[in-house]
């Protein structure tokens, strides 16, 4: 399949979308000690973005950027 639109492209998409699907096991695999207090996705731009806050067992948030980026297809192929 060649790929005509990358801003954002349809696997981007599709892969943020998935990834955001498995917050829940994300937090399991992260343990007690850390959990995820909430999640931001922003599908509609050009390297879409997942954003995950998240509270340590001290009570501090931090914040965790996922951005997908597809690189553009191998001229040739």
């Amino acid at each position: 399949m060649k790929t005509e639109n990358y801003n954002p492209s349809v696997f981007e998409v599709k892969l943020a979308k998935a990834i955001m699907s498995c917050t829940k096991k994300l937090q399991e695999e992260l343990g007690e000690d850390v959990r995820i207090i909430d999640s931001v996705e922003n599908y509609q731009i050009d390297n879409p973005m997942i954003t995950l806050h998240l509270e340590d067992g001290d009570g501090d948030v931090h914040e965790l950027v996922i951005q997908v980026i597809q690189r553009p297809d191998k001229l040739g192929n």
